[in-house]
């Protein structure tokens, strides 16, 4: 009887475990799905600062195609003049395991292909390892809000012509 229900409990067992694997299979294409059709865009950059995921929307607010920008370093889109500031910041987010600006909305300048200077709002995440380990790169989500600064800083100006700001 009892190696009856374990010959009986094993298909059930498989089909369970077949489930699974397709349910996490499913769900790490959804997972991209969402990541490629996303308006924002998503760059993520591992330890070394290296990118490694760049998804459509990054092509259109930087005009890199993800050919010309995977494998390049973060400085490809990150203005010389903030280059050093940035990368103290990421070495000790990656060296500590903490991001002072984790999950807080940041207004920052980036570099589009053109050389066009672009006012871009991130949000900037540590991607861990398994149960917690260390930081194995960093992920920002960012969105062009060139067009508002631009429109906030020339209303500015209108109301204050004496350029008492």
């Amino acid at each position: 009887m009892h190696t009856t229900s374990i010959v009986q409990a094993l298909p059930l067992a498989l089909a369970s475990s077949v489930r699974r694997g397709e349910l996490v299979e499913n769900n790490s294409s959804l997972a991209e799905s969402i990541i490629e059709q996303i308006a924002d865009a998503v760059v993520y950059a591992d330890e070394t600062g290296t990118i490694r995921r760049w998804n459509n929307a990054a092509v259109i607010l930087f005009g890199y195609d993800a050919t010309e920008a995977l494998g390049q370093g973060l400085d490809l889109i990150i203005p010389e003049h903030l280059r050093a500031a940035h990368w103290r910041g990421f070495e000790a987010a990656i060296t500590n395991g903490v991001m002072k600006l984790a999950g807080h909305p940041t207004l920052t300048r980036a570099t589009h292909k053109t050389g066009r200077k672009l006012y871009v709002e991130m949000t900037f995440a540590l991607v861990k390892g398994e149960a917690g380990g260390p930081a194995r790169g960093a992920v920002a989500v960012a969105r062009d809000v060139t067009e508002r600064i631009e429109q906030q800083r020339a209303g500015a100006r209108r109301d204050n012509p004496e350029g008492a700001l």
